[in-house]
């Protein structure tokens, strides 16, 4: 089934609420009845066949994305790339992946495992990314990955989703800093990313980013269920380029932060 863009994001953003109780309440805090305009959207997946980075991205290049930008995030051994749209009216996307044989061999051999579980024709449609896991999971080994990368556990967990939306805090009516956006996000009862600071990135780097910690959900798992960190928001500052233009990119430096959002909050 061939989809637009925008009933794939209207889909996606359904399924994103359904793990993520707290976007709207975000919306209800920042947007104060007025529409909220996402300035990107990320997903995590394994540089594996079929689920490899470039393959989910046909998705969108079929939608009219293209690929602006390639990252690489050394400590947590992932890679990424960022995609952009002509219409501005839809948010960036923004996709990385595991290395996986960058880990021991008990994670490798157990990812390869889940990921040979997915049906191949099912990565062929858009709906795949927001198709969940295609694997059982018991809590120990959710654990076992964990204890060696957030990342691994995480996309264990949940599989194929929204990792985060973004607001775009410059399309906000009633906020002009990013320090605003926090305060009133603290005074509604949120707790903030605060891994290199609450504030991510400068003006000087044309782009600063903040965060709150994923909600923390029910997970059923094989054996049991238990309460583990989902998704989270983030919120987006741009500014202007001295060519006038707006930064569109992202700072791997800011985006190695921001994945710890999904960590177990302390």
């Amino acid at each position: 089934m061939s989809m637009t863009a925008e009933q794939f994001f209207e889909a996606l953003w359904q399924d994103y609420i359904s793990r993520t109780p707290s976007a709207a309440k975000v919306h209800q805090v920042l947007g104060k009845g007025a529409a909220i305009i996402n300035d990107h959207v990320a997903f995590r997946t394994f540089n594996l066949a079929p689920v490899q980075l470039e393959t989910l991205a046909k998705h969108f290049e079929a939608m009219g994305y293209f690929a602006n930008g390639d990252y690489h995030f050394e400590q947590k051994k992932l890679r990424a790339k960022h995609f952009e749209h002509s219409n501005p009216e839809l948010p960036k996307i923004f996709i990385s992946e595991l290395l996986v044989e960058e880990f021991s061999p008990e994670l490798q051999s157990f990812v390869k495992n889940i990921v040979a579980q997915i049906p191949v024709d099912a990565v062929n449609s858009p709906e795949f990314l927001f198709s969940g896991t295609h694997w059982n999971l018991d809590y120990s080994r959710y654990e076992q990955l964990l204890s060696e990368s957030e990342y691994a556990a995480w996309l264990s967990a949940f599989g194929f989703c929204a990792n985060h939306f973004t607001v775009s805090v410059n399309q906000l009516h009633d906020f002009d800093t990013l320090e605003h956006v926090n305060e009133q996000l603290k005074d509604a009862g949120f707790t903030l990313n605060t891994s290199g600071g609450e504030i991510k990135g400068s003006p000087d780097v044309f782009l600063e980013q903040s965060s709150t910690m994923a909600d923390e959900i029910e997970v059923r798992f094989s054996d049991r269920v238990e309460k583990i960190p989902s998704c989270f928001y983030e919120f987006a500052r741009r500014y202007e380029l001295p060519n006038g233009g707006m930064y569109t990119g992202f700072v791997a430096a800011s985006a190695d932060k921001i994945f710890e959002s999904t960590n177990k909050q302390k």
